[in-house]
């Protein structure tokens, strides 16, 4: 049985005629009338009733259809998921990373990516420097904040994340809980570096407007891993992207303080050298990670 002649039974059906289907599947009518005699003899039954004006289904022709349109689309999906195998994407990414995000968070989602594409490989870089991507070996990046260089290109993977103000249970015990940003500055904060700048301002966006608080504490890392740790272990508050510390606060070892629409914004993005950068490969990465950063993401309270 010619799958040929099954295409020219299922599109004669449609088209009320030989000569039609014929036309539409650019042939002649006689090769199309062949076609059907052909298959007919295959299955030894009249598929149609011919007259010199109509042309209809016969009973058996009626039976014989769904399962004739079945076989094409059976054929159609197997000719498709050939194609995607043969599009299917490989090659290595190299990337750049946060050392909280990357190290707690990103690993995890790395490797669920891996298992999804297994042709797709990583090279991983994790520092809280931003990496040069026009000189250094590396095809993304992935930052927190406003891009200061504007020949880079920015793909958003969590626009709205802001920071949060957070302590473990056992510090707020000891020391009470924060009722305004000013209360910050009776307490012992655990300050990080970016760059050769330590981050000891922190802003929070209150409903009458941005406060800024200079803060201190006994404790400084150019890691923020290490910070984070730091307040998990209890020895102070800690101001850090809601993503960083979202599996600590839902778990119990951290618990946030203020609401979540105080923290400041710090959106994480997707970093390219240039847009042509952008490789089939980073754009599926793209997608997974904006998708799994917006499950982690809070409602505003």
């Amino acid at each position: 049985m010619r799958l040929k002649d099954i295409e020219v039974f299922v599109q004669s059906a449609a088209a009320g005629s030989f000569s039609a289907a014929a036309r539409q599947l650019d042939m002649t009518p006689a090769l199309a009338s062949t076609s059907i005699q052909r298959l007919e003899d295959e299955l030894n039954v009249r598929l149609f009733v011919r007259s010199t004006r109509s042309l209809r289904l016969s009973d058996d022709g009626e039976r014989f259809l769904p399962h004739a349109r079945a076989a094409l689309g059976a054929l159609g999906d197997g000719q498709k998921a050939l194609a995607k195998g043969r599009q299917e994407i490989t090659g290595t990414l190299r990337l750049s990373a946060p050392s909280d995000l990357g190290r707690n968070v990103l690993l995890p989602w790395l490797d669920a990516f891996q298992v999804m594409h297994p042709k797709i490989s990583f090279q991983l870089r994790i520092s809280d420097r931003a990496a040069d991507l026009f000189r250094e070996p590396l095809d993304a990046g992935i930052r927190y904040g406003v891009l200061s260089d504007s020949a880079l290109v920015a793909q958003p993977l969590a626009e709205n994340n802001r920071r949060a103000l957070c302590a473990a249970p056992e510090y707020l015990q000891n020391h009470g809980v924060p009722q305004a940003p000013e209360d910050l500055q009776g307490h012992n904060c655990l300050l990080y570096v970016w760059g050769d700048q330590v981050l000891d301002r922190w802003s929070f966006h209150l409903p009458r407007g941005i406060r800024t608080i200079a803060v201190s504490g006994d404790r400084i890392s150019d890691d923020a891993d290490v910070v984070r740790r730091w307040a998990i272990a209890g020895h102070g508050l800690v101001y850090k992207s809601r993503l960083d510390v979202s599996l600590d606060v839902k778990e119990g070892r951290l618990v946030q303080i203020f609401p979540q629409s105080y923290g400041e914004l710090v959106p994480l993005n997707l970093v390219i050298a240039h847009r042509a950068s952008l490789t089939p490969a980073l754009q599926l990465l793209r997608d997974y990670l904006k998708v799994r950063c917006a499950e982690l993401e809070p409602s505003t309270d």
